[in-house]
């Protein structure tokens, strides 16, 4: 991965496209150009034969330069970066900054391009491209972009791992009639990405959720549970009534998550058990009375001001 800032300032993540991929693009791109250069040259037989040999080589010239050299200007100018070749591949040429690029980057590694593809056989390109850490050629280092892959392999969607099993059933009496979607969101999205963030990271952000969503509720976190357990048993109690009132009051618990068995996933990392006397008796989470209004369905609830954990776009 190669990582890129925007004029915004924004890092962006990018693949820089690897020599043998690059070069089957290009050889696909002199392929489709050749074929249509050998088409044009019958045609241009047949239609200037009335004239004499030095005109026939002005034309002959100037249409394998319109084809060969302008041609994939203008295809990399009009598509943003995506010829035939690259369509194929799946790559693209991009800016510096990760932007499209214009009429000028293209006509700059073109104008190169005749240099190091054209006349040396494609050797220098080859031999830059080894040699740069985002196998950049010369035209790419002179117009100021990069080639970079567009089809990348699909990672697994992350999904919300269940609760520790001694939260089971802890939050079944909560009112969760008050917590907005944007919320829920964000409790699912730190949630999945807890293991990408830096611990202390991830921690504040699992305490931050956590107060909100006790706010929302009504009921205050339960002294001793991590905040990520906490979110995590929330969320899990909130599938487990949407399954509910989907499917009939005989769906819940663990089988409305759609991640397994609870107790598959063990006391370890965020969701680790706080210290238990054992000679006291465990203490029960006293259930918090619900509204009025049956969970079942929940009245609408006027947006209020979150700690700031908006949802991205």
């Amino acid at each position: 991965m190669s990582e890129l800032v925007t004029g915004e300032a924004v890092a962006l993540e990018l693949r820089p496209a690897k020599l043998p991929s690059r070069a089957l693009a290009v050889l696909l791109d002199l392929a489709a150009a050749m074929t249509v250069y050998v088409v044009a040259t019958i045609a241009l037989v047949a239609s200037t034969s009335s004239l004499d040999q030095a005109a026939q080589t002005a034309i002959f010239l100037a249409v394998f330069l319109l084809l060969l050299v302008g041609g994939p200007i203008a295809v990399e100018t009009l598509t943003h970066g995506r010829s035939l070749g690259k369509v194929a591949c799946g790559l693209r040429v991009v800016r510096d900054d990760g932007g499209p690029i214009r009429f000028r980057h293209a006509l700059v590694r073109g104008l190169i391009g005749v240099i190091e593809i054209l006349m040396t056989m494609g050797v220098i390109a080859c031999i830059a491209s080894l040699v740069s850490s985002r196998g950049r050629r010369l035209g790419d280092v002179f117009a100021g972009t990069l080639v970079v892959r567009e089809r990348l392999p699909v990672g697994p969607v992350g999904s919300v791992p269940p609760p520790p099993p001694w939260l089971a059933g802890r939050f079944s009496g909560l009112d969760l009639s008050a917590v907005p979607d944007g919320l829920w969101l964000a409790v699912r999205q730190c949630l999945t990405r807890m293991r990408q963030l830096d611990p202390r990271v991830g921690q504040a952000m699992a305490e931050r959720l956590a107060a909100d969503l006790a706010d929302r509720t009504g009921a205050p976190v339960p002294q001793g549970v991590p905040a990520a357990a906490y979110l995590a048993a929330v969320v899990q109690e909130r599938q487990a009534r949407d399954a509910r009132r989907a499917f009939g009051h005989g769906v819940g618990g663990a089988a409305a998550t759609g991640g397994g068995p609870v107790g598959a996933f063990g006391p370890a990392g965020p969701y680790a058990p706080p210290p238990v006397d054992r000679a006291a008796p465990p203490t029960a989470y006293p259930s918090v009375p619900a509204s009025p209004a049956s969970p079942a369905s929940p009245p609408p609830a006027a947006e209020k001001p979150s700690t700031g954990f908006v949802p991205p776009a």
